[in-house]
């Protein structure tokens, strides 16, 4: 089975400076057949000061970025309330979890915060500190 793997910031941003680890599972992830993706909001938290703007409309134009819908929105703020957390801290690993809740399965989603993640993901969806 295919499946998705999702980059959170941290993986993004590894993923702009061609960190060889993140490199790594996108080179399996792609051999295997699996999407790679993330989110609209993950694509402006990325750290990008240090990357030429090119490099990171290659990167995002070889992933599927997803919107951010009403939907989404919807399914993040389910999430949140759920597992009661609010605030800007958790908002856009939310989002994160409600786009990698829907993604075809199995889903990976490769993080720097395993945690946080990991709660609002549940259980279906493996975690990958990145």
């Amino acid at each position: 089975m295919p499946g998705t793997l999702i980059l959170d910031s941290e993986g993004l941003s590894k993923l702009y400076l061609k960190d060889r680890t993140v490199l790594a599972f996108i080179q399996a992830a792609t051999e295997e057949g699996t999407r790679v993706a993330t989110s609209a909001m993950t694509t402006l938290e990325a750290d990008y000061e240090r990357v030429h703007p090119a490099r990171i409309r290659w990167v995002l134009s070889r992933i599927d970025v997803h919107d951010v819908t009403e939907a989404v929105t919807g399914q993040a703020s389910a999430l949140l309330r759920d597992h009661r957390l609010s605030g800007h801290k958790y908002a856009i690993d939310a989002v994160l979890a409600a786009v990698a809740r829907s993604a075809p399965g199995p889903v990976t989603v490769l993080t720097s915060d395993p945690e946080d993640i990991g709660l609002l993901c549940g259980s279906a969806i493996e975690v990958i500190k990145a």
